[in-house]
């Protein structure tokens, strides 16, 4: 029930900050989920017996989604040099490897994300809701179908409640969702492009859910966080659009030339 309720609150509110909400508005939120994913984040690396140099990945981070052009042209080869750098702070320089790498990844997959939600909201609000959408409808569809049916293990050792079957009808569900969306978000898109777009926006969201699975298992704790009831931390509830957003992006920009 909390779980239902928390999405209740949330899923309002996300559609006014994407459609009506000013930029300077609609760019702190983004920010401050940034910020707050990334956070926990650095606490699962932790918890995995590695140094994740939270505060300079956050300078870096919020570097990226200030949007400056040579930041960005900069940003991997800074953010490497960066990682290594700290990653001689380790006492155990075995670690050093791992915890650069914890770091550059963190940047990346956190603050990478969010930015592609900033890309998609410059080409229209409506492409935004429709990559974060996705895993709304998607979820639905596996929660449901998985309990009726499903019998098939899709991941057994990375998230054992999940089959195959429930994956199937998420990613069927946003394929007729998305569909269904785009005809109102664009209405000049080709039909096939827009069932294509959402059923590879909803698969890379069940690996994002999965990988963020993998980490959290990896580090010994159930959920990332606890600010969200029902659902456990940011990092649990976003971890699905951390991956579609990043892909819709790429796709889009190739199918609109």
């Amino acid at each position: 029930m909390k779980r239902v309720l928390t999405a209740t609150a949330l899923i309002p509110i996300v559609s006014w900050v994407i459609f009506l909400a000013p930029y300077p508005v609609f760019w702190t939120v983004v920010a401050a989920f940034a910020v707050l994913c990334y956070r926990e984040y650095t606490r699962l690396v932790r918890s995995s017996g590695y140094e994740p140099f939270a505060i300079p990945g956050y300078a870096i981070g919020l570097l990226l989604l200030a949007g400056v052009s040579q930041t960005l042209a900069l940003l991997p080869m800074l953010t490497a040099v960066a990682a290594l750098s700290l990653a001689l702070r380790n006492d155990d320089l075995k670690r050093a490897l791992p915890s650069a790498g914890a770091f550059a990844l963190g940047v990346f997959y956190v603050f990478g994300a969010w930015n592609s939600a900033l890309v998609l909201w410059r080409v229209a609000p409506g492409w935004l809701f429709f990559a974060v959408a996705l895993n709304w409808a998607g979820d639905i569809a596996a929660f449901y179908v998985g309990r009726a049916i499903g019998k098939h293990k899709l991941a057994p050792v990375v998230s054992p409640g999940k089959s195959w079957e429930g994956a199937i009808a998420s990613a069927l569900a946003a394929m007729l969702f998305g569909g269904v969306l785009l005809h109102f978000v664009e209405p000049s898109f080709a039909v096939w492009k827009a069932i294509g777009l959402a059923f590879a926006g909803n698969v890379a969201g069940q690996l994002g859910d999965l990988a963020e699975s993998a980490l959290k298992r990896g580090a010994g704790v159930k959920d990332s966080g606890t600010m969200l009831p029902g659902h456990g931390g940011w990092l649990d509830r976003l971890d699905s659009s951390l991956f579609s957003m990043p892909v819709v992006a790429a796709l889009l920009s190739l199918l609109r030339g």
